[in-house]
This record gives C-alpha cells, structure tokens and sequence, in this order.
C-alpha cells in the first residue's frame, strides 16, 4: 500500500478535454493512435476496440492509455474502414459532438487527459497495457459524466473543478486496477524508477534538453554508468531502450508547440531535437497516423 500510495503522489494529472459524441454512422478507425489517456462511458449503442474488438455496450467504460495504436469501431452495424488520417479528413460524416442536448442516437461521453510520474514519464504508456474495458463502475461513470457537464458549462470555478474532478477520476481508474489485479506486476516494476536517483536525473535531462543530442554516450554521462551498459540499464527499468524512449519524448513534446504555439513545423522539429525536417515529418506520421501539419489543423478546430 505504501508503494502505491507513493506512486499516486507523484503524479502529476492534467485535464485536456471532454466531448459528448453523436455517432452518426459506424465507423472503425484502424490503428487509431492516441496522444492522451481516453476514458469513454458508452451512453447508448455500442463500441467495440482492440485487436479481438472486445464489444463495450451501454453503461460500460473502456480506458485507452496513450501512446500505442489500438483498433476501435464506433457505432453498431457495418462499419466503413478507414486509417487515422483519412478518419480526420472525414471525421463530420461519422461523429458529431454535442453539450448537453438530448440525443436519440448511439453516443458516448469521453475525458482525454495526461497522466505523468515526476512531470517527466508518461505514467500509464509507461505500464505498457493494452486497453480494457471496466463494467458496472458507477462512480467512474459518473465522474466522467460530472468532468463533461463542468467543461461544458461557463460558470466561475470551472477550471478548477474540472482539474480536481480529473484527479478524482484518475485515481479511481488507478484503484480499479490495483483492486482487479490489472497489470499489477508492471506496476511493481516500473515502480522501480520511483526509487532510483540516477533514472529520476535521466528523466529530468532529457525533458530539460530535447534539442540537444541524446546519444547513448550523453546519457550515460548523466547516469554515471558506461555507454555499453546505459541501454541495458535503461531497458531493465523501463521496458524500453533510452533512444526509443527519447524519440517518444521529443514526439510528444512537438504535439504540445503545435497544439500550443505557430511556430513552423520546420522550427518545431529543430526545437525537439530532428535538424532534418522531411525525417522529422516522417517519424511523426509514422508514430501518429497522420502528418505533423493534419495534427495542427485538428486541434485548431473543434475537434472530437
């Protein structure tokens, strides 16, 4: 309990965004990448994900962590197939999103937030769990519902609210998994890192100095352990080799300038660390489905 109680102290939550979603016709997005942690409570219909498309009905919630791609469908009935990127360039034709008018159509509630031990590991990508679905979990439930109706609404104190209800929420969800024996193994692993300096001083140097070079050799400095073993050590603490771990970082870290700034695409990958912009484009894609510029275009509109 002590472990655990340490690890949900260290976490740093952070509210993205809510939507209540229409579903307008079925639709099954292959390979569907996402950015933040995903919590969606099916209102009515059905929705079905992962590789096996586990079928999630009304009532149900279905968590998918970041930081992987996951197969989901939307909606019962035939779906039509499409990859993230044509997905995005026709996204109004299958869901719509809603505030708090009455729907007749198959819907869904959704929270999308950043969940990180010591501001630096993205927590829940870093357990490297597949997505599941939780039944007959009212209070979640209802504290996704409670999220979506204060970020909907324009009344003082939203901003805080929403942030503490988020925290609720997260935890909830944690307590789920630690109860349910999910993925408990993996949490004492990576709970490792909770308890070495060296790996705590890797996370905040990397973080600290994304566009400068990362080399194996450059780490190990900072680790105070040699080059040959540094990857070694890396992988035994993280599940991951430290480049591996470096690109997702410098990857996220652009998702942020262009959610966030006008900086050029150009400018934004020089900034987290590719001195070569056509490589840069094509890491991007290949990590998220879609191109760098198709992502800033997204988060500038209402998106779902």
């Amino acid at each position: 309990m002590e472990d655990y109680n340490k690890i949900i102290n260290s976490l740093q939550i952070r509210f993205i965004k809510a939507r209540n979603i229409n579903i307008l016709k079925p639709v099954t997005i292959e390979n569907n990448y996402e950015v933040e942690n995903h919590l969606i409570l099916v209102k009515s219909g059905e929705i079905r994900f992962g590789k096996e498309k586990e079928q999630a009905k009304q009532g149900d919630v279905i968590f998918i962590p970041s930081g992987g791609p996951t197969s989901i469908s939307y909606g019962s009935g035939k779906p039509t197939v499409l990859s993230k990127d044509d997905f995005l360039s026709n996204k109004n034709r299958f869901l719509k999103s809603f505030d708090k008018a009455p729907s007749t159509e198959e819907h869904y509630s959704y929270v999308a937030f950043d969940v990180r031990a010591f501001d630096s590991v993205n927590f829940f990508s870093s357990l490297d769990i597949p997505p599941f679905k939780i039944e007959e979990n009212y209070k979640l439930a209802g504290l996704i519902e409670n999220v979506n109706d204060e970020a909907l609404g324009k009344v003082p104190g939203r901003d805080r609210i929403v942030k503490v209800l988020t925290e609720n929420m997260t935890i909830e969800l944690i307590r789920y998994i630690i109860n349910n024996n999910l993925f408990v193994e993996k949490i004492v692993i990576n709970s490792t890192y909770f308890k070495d300096p060296r790996l705590l001083e890797l996370f905040t140097f990397i973080k600290e100095n994304l566009s400068e070079n990362l080399s194996n050799r450059t780490l190990a400095g900072v680790a105070n352990v040699s080059e040959d073993y540094i990857g070694q050590y890396f992988k035994m603490l993280m599940g991951i080799n430290p480049q591996d771990y470096v690109e997702y970082q410098r990857m996220e870290a652009a998702v942020n300038l262009l959610r966030t700034s006008r900086k050029s695409i150009r400018d934004i990958g020089k900034e987290v660390g590719y001195k070569d912009t056509a490589y840069f484009c094509r890491r991007f894609k290949t990590m998220f489905g879609i191109p760098a510029g198709k992502m800033r275009k997204r988060e500038s509109l209402m998106n779902i």
